[in-house]
């Protein structure tokens, strides 16, 4: 267990209790109990930074993607590659956007937002926009959450669109921030130790946009179209721009299988991957470094109507060299997935089969049988994979600093 050292910040109240206990080591660690007072929602708010301090460094990912892009359903598939759900902190706010589990605290960044939606309706401001958000506050928590300390983190209600007072946030093995900005300001976005874009093009975000709020909602037509095009310039902007410094981008893109097809239900889902990043080898097909085309319908793989394509090689993204990886078409079988995974190299597998094995448990999420459900697996076996790297690497530092 970690050695905790306590310290306190000037943000907070300094009235605070302390207490000693031994943890499972028979080591003595010290706890703080913070007690602090809340601004108006209207300025800066007193919130927190660092309350235990301790010796392990937190790995942080970051996630971006506009609403309704799929980061909670990203979110559940990741926390399960290691292990245990992911729940709400227990006791705390039935309205808190986190979520905890063993390894993994995931952060929505919408709990920085520096205007509720009073405010922000009253200054003519999108929560895209970045004076909406408290982007210092952000760094600075983050910072201290990297560094091993607990910090006292602000709540966006989603529900009554207000600021809630804030929660106590330990420092985990892994912290992921998503939301819109997690790349935005660049503070935040270099102590980031891996990055991922989700990018949904304007036709699919357009479909599912009417599936959902027409068929689910009973929203018009004209309605939907009028929200979208209200949300565009501010995502143009402020969100799209971010994927550039992705070190993983899925594009969800309209099929190229069905001639005219904009209903969006087949998809043509591309995982583009930046060369050169420490820790992170691009999962390849077939041949690493080559350019492939390659249609697996047939006696190992069931395809009805379109049928299934993937394409792999070489390309530039934003100036960046990169791996692609594209997936036209969907699944009958998820069981059968284990033919194609069977010639996909450097997924980062524990053992033979096991993107299959996490398909097949979350076959009720939306996605799986289709191109974002398999990489966004497989990208977070490649998470995994990352993470016990650095651990590794940073506990063999201090012993060849000693050496040395």
């Amino acid at each position: 267990m970690a050695i905790c050292a306590v310290h306190t910040s000037g943000q907070l109240n300094p009235t605070c209790s302390f207490s000693s206990s031994l943890g499972l080591s028979g080591q003595k660690q010290q706890q703080v109990a913070v007690f602090y007072k809340q601004r108006s929602s209207s300025s800066r708010r007193s919130v927190g930074v660092s309350v235990i301090r301790c010796e392990q460094e937190t790995i942080v990912i970051g996630l971006a993607a506009d609403s309704g892009c799929g980061k909670s359903t990203f979110m559940r598939r990741l926390t399960s590659v290691f292990g245990g759900g992911a729940e709400p902190p227990k006791g705390g706010n039935p309205d808190s956007n986190t979520l905890i589990s063993d390894t993994t605290t995931v952060i929505c960044l919408d709990d920085y937002h520096s205007l509720d939606r009073t405010g922000r309706k009253e200054k003519g401001v999108t929560a895209l926009d970045p004076r909406a958000n408290d982007f210092d506050l952000m760094y600075e928590q983050v910072k201290a959450i990297k560094e091993g300390k607990a910090v006292q983190k602000p709540i966006y209600n989603h529900v009554s669109g207000l600021l809630d007072p804030p929660e106590l946030i330990k420092p985990p093995k892994i912290l992921v921030i998503e939301g819109l900005h997690p790349m935005y300001d660049q503070r935040v976005r270099d102590l980031l130790d891996f990055s991922i874009y989700l990018d949904i093009s304007n036709e699919v975000k357009f479909a599912w946009k009417i599936q959902r709020d027409m068929a689910e909602r009973g929203h018009s037509l004209e309605s939907i179209k009028a929200s979208i095009e209200a949300r565009k310039p501010d995502f143009d902007a402020y969100i799209d721009p971010q994927k550039q410094y992705a070190d993983a981008v899925i594009e969800v893109l309209p099929t190229q299988l069905i001639p005219g097809d904009n209903e969006g239900k087949v998809l043509r889902v591309r995982l583009i991957m930046k060369e050169g990043v420490k820790y992170f080898n691009p999962v390849y097909l077939f041949d690493e470094g080559s350019t492939i085309s390659w249609i697996p319908c047939g006696r190992k793989l069931t395809c009805s109507y379109p049928g299934i394509k993937f394409n792999y090689g070489p390309d530039t993204y934003f100036s960046n060299e990169v791996s692609l990886l594209e997936m036209d078409g969907q699944f009958d079988r998820l069981d059968e997935l284990i033919y194609v995974e069977s010639h996909l190299s450097n997924i980062s597998t524990k053992f033979y089969g096991e993107v299959t094995q996490q398909m097949l448990k979350h076959s009720d999420f939306p996605g799986s049988n289709n191109g974002t459900g398999l990489f966004q697996t497989i990208v977070g076996l490649k998470i995994r994979d990352l993470y016990e790297q650095l651990i590794a690497a940073r506990a063999k530092t201090p012993v060849e600093a000693t050496k040395a």
